[in-house]
């Protein structure tokens, strides 16, 4: 007997840096706690650009005029549970360059469960204990910082 492949959930995320190259993450407490890059589904009609940018208004209050939106660096897949239900979620990953002054939490339309959000360094990535999604995250933010772009978006894993 085969397993139902559970439905396609669409998904737009961030790999937003600064100047410095460091990555901002966004703390949640469940599943024992992890740190993730900014994002979420797409809503009706919606296209995968305009999704991030938009998750980065309502989950950080970022106006989608400060940021620059740069092209898709990573696709990822992961099955997980949404609302109750199981989902195969195929997430994008758009590079985003934002200045840390232009991070307004206070004015976030809808904060979710996030407990906090960091700006992380290469370095800091590597060596944390703490669980980061995607994984794979620091050799990417890496390869940007260096200049090397994707000429296609990679796969990352988990």
């Amino acid at each position: 007997m085969t397993t139902p492949t559970p439905p396609i959930r669409e998904a737009a995320r961030a790999v937003v840096l600064d100047a410095d190259q460091r990555v901002l993450l966004l703390r949640y407490d469940e599943n024992g706690g992890f740190w993730v890059t900014p994002g979420g589904s797409l809503e009706e009609g919606e296209d995968h650009a305009t999704a991030t940018l938009r998750e980065l208004g309502e989950e950080l209050g970022i106006d989608a005029k400060n940021v620059e939106l740069g092209a898709q660096l990573a696709q990822r897949c992961k099955d997980h549970r949404v609302g109750g239900r199981e989902v195969r979620q195929v997430e994008r990953y758009y590079l985003a360059r934002v200045s840390p002054a232009d991070v307004h939490p206070a004015c976030a339309a809808q904060p979710d469960n996030i407990r906090e959000y960091r700006w992380w360094t290469e370095g800091e990535l590597r060596s944390t204990r703490a669980t980061v999604y995607p994984r794979g995250l620091a050799d990417l933010v890496a390869a940007v910082a260096e200049g090397h772009m994707p000429q296609r978006p990679i796969i990352l894993a988990g």
